[in-house]
């Protein structure tokens, strides 16, 4: 019987075949494609098992769970991305921009002023990701489609920000085709945001696509998609 690592090892290999095989039916090159562990719950120990197997983008939700995994402990050199996907407090944005790399909740002007004024003061440069509410979900987070350009302009003009690029969660689904609209929609987006003078030149990713819908999410342009429980197995 195998252990919980060589599972942790095998979801892993799975799991690139098929990013690789949904990137190669939209033409795309699997490389361009990320992989980041969202690793809620899941203990340190396991964490850095995956990281071992390949896995060099890790994504918390809460800034106090990132802190006891790897606050004030030696990154593993192989770990570059240490990405929040979860929503960002104001009074936490300060540790989150000593901690991590990139930040993928951003969704207002008045955030994303707090996190460059912090990243400043810090001397960091941090990603940060547009959150889009795709369908006006009362219980998600994210800027309404409309205002994301106003937001990508305002963090182009930032001096300790990057814009990396838009992230979504799509309205929960039975069906991972039905997830395909809003994927669409946010690569649209994205692809508007590009052609803004503002942004002119930037390479713009897209986070988007979870366990359920990776895979449509990939064929819909996703550079970036984060996965939890293919990797961990399901949480408690």
């Amino acid at each position: 019987m195998g252990t919980k690592r060589d599972d942790i090892r095998e979801r892993i290999r799975s799991l690139r075949e098929r990013v690789a095989r949904a990137a190669e039916r939209a033409g795309r090159d699997p490389a361009a494609v990320t992989l980041l562990g969202a690793c809620k719950t899941v203990d340190r120990d396991r964490v850095l098992q995956a990281v071992e197997f390949g896995v060099d983008h890790l994504g918390e939700n809460f800034v106090q769970e990132a802190e006891a995994k790897f606050g004030g402990m030696e990154r593993p050199a192989a770990l570059p991305g240490l990405h929040l996907i979860g929503h960002l407090q104001s009074n936490k944005v300060r540790r989150a921009v000593a901690l991590f790399d990139a930040i993928q909740s951003v969704d207002s002007v008045r955030l994303l002023s707090r996190i460059d004024a912090a990243a400043k003061e810090l001397d960091r440069l941090v990603d940060v990701y547009v959150q889009v509410n795709l369908a006006g979900e009362a219980t998600k987070e994210g800027v309404s489609p409309s205002e994301v350009g106003k937001l990508a302009e305002h963090a182009a003009a930032c001096g300790s920000v990057r814009l990396a690029g838009l992230m979504a969660v799509p309205p929960h689904a039975q069906d991972p085709e039905d997830a395909r609209p809003y994927f669409r929609m946010l690569r649209e987006m994205r692809d508007e945001v590009c052609r803004l003078d503002a942004c002119t030149g930037a390479s713009l990713g897209l986070s988007m696509g979870m366990t359920a819908d990776f895979e449509v999410a990939i064929e819909e342009g996703a550079t970036l998609v984060r996965v939890g429980s293919a990797i961990w197995g399901a949480r408690p």
